[in-house]
């Protein structure tokens, strides 16, 4: 998979890859507020700041994740792999390179929010060596409350030890 630091211009792929994926997600309680998401809104927020990484394999858009950066780290959400290549470690390559990202801008944590309904995801963080730091329960855009857990992890140049 050849991933790329998305532009503006980009927005329309990193909806349709983000709707593909979260489509499962329709029927959850409550739904999942990236399908309300547009292609506007998605163009404004990486106006204003907001970054994305998008995973092509053969041309075709396959993955996606989107990030901020602040102070000290990156905090990354809408991790989505079109239904068709999930398991195929997809999901993994992008969060590796979003850390590499962050390493090269010198932050040290990358962090997430997963609710806590979503084992998989939760797994997965934990096998690239992210640790739950703080459960809550969130309001989404909507109003209606969501259990969720932060997850962390420290960045390091490659051989440092934590």
């Amino acid at each position: 998979m050849e991933i790329v630091l998305a532009e503006v211009k980009d927005a329309p792929i990193i909806h349709e890859v983000m709707l593909q994926a979260f489509k499962e997600y329709e029927h959850a309680t409550p739904p999942s507020s990236a399908l309300s998401e547009t292609v506007a809104s998605i163009e404004q927020a990486l106006n204003c700041g907001e970054r994305a990484f998008i995973g092509y394999i053969k041309d075709q858009a396959v993955a996606m994740v989107r990030f901020t950066v602040n102070n000290t780290g990156i905090y990354f959400f809408r991790l989505s792999v079109i239904p068709e290549k999930q398991g195929l470690g997809l999901a993994r390559a992008l969060i590796i390179e979003l850390e590499k990202y962050g390493r090269t801008q010198r932050k040290r944590i990358s962090e997430c929010k997963v609710r806590m309904s979503v084992r998989r995801n939760i797994e997965l963080y934990h096998s690239l060596g992210y640790v739950i730091t703080k459960e809550e329960v969130v309001k989404n855009r909507n109003g209606i409350a969501i259990s969720v857990v932060t997850m962390a992890k420290v960045l390091t140049e490659e051989g440092d030890i934590i």
